[in-house]
């Protein structure tokens, strides 16, 4: 069930993504779904499949970009790592915590494909440091507002599991 949750929210990502670059070319500058999506997962705090799901989407995330293979699917492995280790650490429920988190992620990511890039290519291209503030913030309150509506659609699934729990007779 948490893999078919998960894999409906890649696909999610994967058609927003599209159809926001459909839109807007520069929308993948302002906007990182992939990032959101890892840092989410990430805060459930489990270690290793926070690092599988950080590679898995980080390289869906370079497919996508037509960048150098394997930038984004290195920087989402260790985004979505030290993410679930932070959430080990920390207690992380309020939407206010989920924004800071998600977007010191996405700038993290952001800081980690800069420096492969500086490490491997001979003329790296930088992105403007405006951006990158840019695209932390709004991934945050991307990263907030999804929080918010799946812990309100949880807890109405849990309480239509009640009520229909308490209506069960036996004898």
């Amino acid at each position: 069930m948490r893999a078919l949750r998960f894999f409906a929210a890649l696909g999610l990502a994967i058609v927003v993504h599209l159809i926001g670059v459909r839109i807007d070319p520069g929308f993948a500058r302002a906007v990182d779904v992939f990032i959101v999506l890892i840092a989410l997962h990430a805060l459930d705090g489990n270690s290793l499949s926070a690092l599988f799901v950080g590679l898995l989407v980080g390289l869906v995330h370079d497919t996508l970009t037509g960048g150098l293979f394997g930038f984004f699917g290195f920087a989402g492995t260790i985004v979505g790592y030290g993410t679930a280790r932070l959430s080990q650490r920390l207690v992380i429920q309020r939407p206010t915590g989920v924004l800071a988190v998600v977007s010191f992620a996405t700038a993290l990511e952001q800081t980690i494909v800069v420096g492969l890039a500086f490490l491997l290519l001979p003329d790296p291209p930088l992105p403007d440091p405006l951006w990158i503030a840019i695209q932390s913030g709004v991934c945050g309150v991307l990263g907030a507002i999804v929080y918010v509506l799946t812990g309100h659609w949880r807890r109405n699934a849990e309480a239509r599991r009640r009520n229909r729990m308490s209506r069960l007779r036996l004898g």
